[in-house]
């Protein structure tokens, strides 16, 4: 995957990049939102730990297709407040620590339950 970040614009803010390009032919494996819930329906309340829970999640999705968090292309993360927004960055930078991915985030009024802060959702692509 070739990651693209012109330099005719302002670079990224972060551990992301403005575009990627997916190769011809790849596999390409796109998640669902994925929020801060455990295995046995327990939310814990800080966004932190909700977090960990997401890319943990995401972590076993990619797997299931025998790929990793480094062949993420397109991360979306939603966090339902702005203090949230630097924890949530701290958790995505020690999971998300390969190749750049294009990325948003989004500070949002609410997800579908009151108790989660922050939600994550992925595209990952593996060259065949």
């Amino acid at each position: 995957m070739r990651r693209l970040s012109p330099s005719s614009i302002h670079p990224p803010f972060a551990h992301y990049v403005h575009g990627v390009e997916i190769s011809p032919g790849a596999r390409v494996v796109v998640t669902s939102g994925q929020v801060g819930v455990g295995r046995d329906g327990a939310t814990p309340e800080g966004v932190e730990a909700q977090a960990h829970l997401c890319f943990r999640s995401l972590v076993a999705i990619l797997g299931e297709a025998g790929m990793t968090l480094a062949d993420v292309v397109k991360l979306n993360a939603y966090v339902t407040s702005t203090e949230y927004v630097a924890a949530y960055q701290k958790v995505r930078d020690q999971f998300m620590n390969g190749p750049p991915a294009a990325a948003t985030l989004l500070v949002v009024q609410g997800l579908a339950r009151a108790e989660y802060k922050v939600e994550v959702e992925a595209i990952a692509a593996r060259a065949t």
